[in-house]
């Protein structure tokens, strides 16, 4: 997407019959690219290293609805467990109450016992007991499903900007940001504020063309602002040439919010060097 459609133009890719992503949720904007540039969607799906395989996915015969990771897959159960106010399950009884009504925020969950599911982790049994809680396995990932069970991303649950009594997902600001002409890739992190408790603020790689000018800073935030209202919108917006990744493409936005706030970065072992 950054060098832009005509890169790919240049090859034969007749024998090319399925894209699809896996490592970061993918925004809407790349499956619409990928049509637009391969004549085919980008398949989405969701899975970690825990489940052992795809747990989620868009299907090769169904409709994608861009930014959605997609259906369970046949034999996988999947729901929404309602948080409290802290962020933990919600409980009644014995059993973990679920989100049932579509478009509600809940953390994504799966009925344990998939072929391929973890049996521990390594020296931390106490860590393992705990991510089984009311009869599921509680991902720490947070979603909403819609009327017609596509899962769709909102965050990590300890990626989630706290403002104003918002709970606002990373995901959804940089889809946002990538509707615009300008942005390459996008990063949303929460920064202090007295006010509001957080504030988001973007980190944005530009598309080659773009030069990173103060008018053109106010004008994506201007344009966020439109889709995303005030409330979620960045309240500020930094250009850099490359966002922190690992070597398998996640962008690391805790290590973005550790260098903006001055906190120890942590073990930066899988950081990709930029070339």
């Amino acid at each position: 997407m950054k060098a832009g459609a005509d890169r790919v133009a240049a090859h034969d890719l007749s024998a090319l019959r399925f894209v699809a992503s896996v490592g970061e949720p993918l925004n809407p904007e790349v499956v619409v690219w990928g049509q637009e540039a391969f004549g085919l969607p980008v398949h989405d799906n969701w899975w970690q290293t825990e489940t052992g395989g795809i747990m989620i996915s868009n299907y090769a015969a169904a409709e994608i609805r861009p930014g959605s990771m997609g259906r369970p897959l046949p034999g996988v159960e999947a729901a929404l467990v309602a948080r409290d106010v802290e962020g933990k399950p919600v409980l009644q009884g014995a059993d973990a109450v679920l989100v049932t009504e579509p478009d509600a925020l809940g953390e994504l969950a799966l009925r344990p016992g998939w072929p391929s599911m973890f049996r521990g982790y390594l020296n931390e049994e106490e860590r393992y007991r705990r991510c089984f809680v009311g009869g599921w396995y509680l991902t720490g990932d947070l979603a909403k499903r819609d009327a017609d069970g596509y899962y769709w991303f909102v965050g990590r649950g300890d990626d989630v900007i706290k403002s104003s009594g918002h709970l606002i997902g990373p995901f959804e600001v940089e889809s946002s940001l990538m509707e615009h002409e300008a942005v390459a890739e996008a990063a949303a992190i929460g920064i202090p504020d007295p006010v509001a408790g957080e504030v988001v603020k973007a980190f944005v790689e530009l598309k080659a063309g773009f030069e990173p000018t103060e008018h053109l800073r106010l004008e994506i935030i201007g344009f966020a602002r439109k889709r995303l209202g005030p409330a979620v919108a960045p309240r500020e917006l930094e250009f850099t040439t490359a966002l922190p990744k690992t070597r398998s493409g996640k962008i690391l936005r805790r290590l973005l919010k550790a260098r903006e706030l001055g906190l120890p970065e942590g073990d930066t072992s899988t950081v990709e060097v930029p070339r």
